[in-house]
């Protein structure tokens, strides 16, 4: 594995944890995979900060009764230490597509940005 192979495989790690009920229930876990300047323009059209993304994190919403299923994940490095991830989202039927930028810091590989856009 390359490393861009392995920049890509990181964030996706990181994603797939930020989508883990049990990680999502946890703020300090959420805390460790955002970037201190954090920002989401969710797909209820809604800007979000690292504070503020805690309250749907950790709202209970997505659970292990209810996962998001996550589909046509790929990334791509677009300079070092900065990652795009494309994904589809499905949960309980409120499907988006999802991208978010990672971007490697003193500790670790972070979401800096991250955007939802409802499809029908």
């Amino acid at each position: 594995m390359n490393e861009d192979e392995r920049a890509v495989r990181a964030a996706v790690d990181g994603e797939m944890r930020l989508l883990d009920p049990r990680v999502r229930a946890v703020p300090d876990l959420v805390l460790e995979l955002l970037d201190p300047e954090f920002t989401e323009i969710g797909a209820s059209g809604r800007r979000w900060d690292a504070r503020s993304v805690l309250t749907v994190t950790s709202d209970g919403s997505v659970s292990p009764q209810a996962p998001v299923e996550v589909s046509d994940m790929s990334g791509t490095v677009l300079a070092p230490g900065v990652v795009h991830l494309t994904y589809f989202a499905d949960h309980q039927g409120r499907r988006a597509w999802r991208s978010s930028l990672w971007r490697l810091t003193e500790s670790g590989w972070r979401l800096y940005f991250h955007q939802g856009t409802l499809t029908g």
